[in-house]
């Protein structure tokens, strides 16, 4: 028995082309590329990973941008512009309101009261359920 001893007839030892078409030989272990391809797309993984970070991060600065609009805005009603000073009234939606579009229905509100509601039943009546069968 020879351990070691290359077959060039086995095709499973043969060396295979890069995956990529760069013309080195590919390895298993990375995937089918050449160790530079195989570094190359770790490195554009990488890079992805970043970008997606920076959109997150950017979205979320979106996010502030607009609440220091709305508090910049604050001394005006939402709905029609009208200046309110301190009489305004800020509604659960989160913006400032005349005394015209103080109430939901006056202007286009986005909370959502019915399920506030309910949320705050369930959380303060947890369901008590008692056993079917009476132990002795």
């Amino acid at each position: 028995m020879e351990q070691g001893s290359k077959n060039p007839d086995d095709p499973g030892q043969l060396p295979l082309p890069c995956a990529s078409g760069c013309g080195f030989f590919g390895s298993p272990d990375t995937g089918g590329l050449c160790s530079k391809c195989f570094r190359d797309s770790l490195r554009r993984a990488e890079a992805l990973a970043q970008l997606e970070l920076q959109a997150a991060a950017a979205t979320s600065k979106e996010v502030e941008e607009e609440g220091a609009r709305r508090a910049k805005a604050r001394g005006r009603c939402a709905s029609c512009g009208r200046k309110v000073g301190l009489m305004g009234f800020e509604c659960r939606c989160g913006g400032v309101f005349c005394g015209e579009h103080r109430y939901s229905d006056r202007h286009d509100c986005c909370y959502d009261y019915r399920g506030a509601g309910r949320d705050a039943i369930s959380q303060a009546n947890p369901v008590v359920r008692a056993d079917k069968v009476d132990k002795f």
